[in-house]
């Protein structure tokens, strides 16, 4: 009986280390989707270094706890499976999301966004940001454009000059 205790423990331990160590945390209700939907989603999150679990409801209101998230507690009905993401805020959201529009039977409950519990609105408002390289080449593009215009006006006045030169 007491290994048995033992045990609930580690998982509670390991399911609170997880919460807080994650810079984002889905929960999801996968009732209806079949065991290929299932090892789909697994397979798409695992190559985003994305961990999806499943847990017992009791032993995640336990790590809550641990893990000061108890506002999680309500969502916590049902089956219920856990994406961690411990490196980007944005893959998780825009992962689930996009599965859940292709599969309707996935429904996501609520979130943990460093630290701050969020809604399901506010899940697909992040899914809907570009991803990390995505942003990257957006900004690269804008610190550019000031050298490309720059050097394009160069060109410009340079070409003007041979053209006088020429007459």
């Amino acid at each position: 009986m007491s290994s048995q205790i033992e045990s609930k423990k580690k998982v509670v331990s390991e399911i609170a280390d997880k919460l807080k160590a994650s810079k984002a945390t889905i929960l999801v209700d996968y009732r209806g989707l079949n065991v290929a939907e299932v090892t789909e989603l697994r397979k798409q999150l695992r190559e985003a270094g994305i961990d999806f679990k499943v847990y017992k409801n009791s032993m995640t209101r336990r790590a809550t706890a641990e893990a000061e998230l108890t506002a999680l507690d309500d969502q916590l009905v049902g089956p219920t499976a856990i994406a961690f993401s411990n490196e980007d805020v944005v893959g998780p959201a825009k992962i689930l999301s996009n599965f859940a529009k292709d599969h309707e039977a996935l429904e996501i409950k609520t979130g943990v966004i460093e630290g701050q519990v969020v809604t399901v609105n506010e899940i697909k408002e992040i899914a809907d940001l570009p991803s990390r390289e995505g942003l990257l080449s957006m900004l690269l593009s804008v610190l550019q454009a000031p050298m490309r215009n720059f050097a394009l006006a160069a060109k410009a006045v340079a070409d003007q000059k041979e053209e006088g030169e020429g007459a």
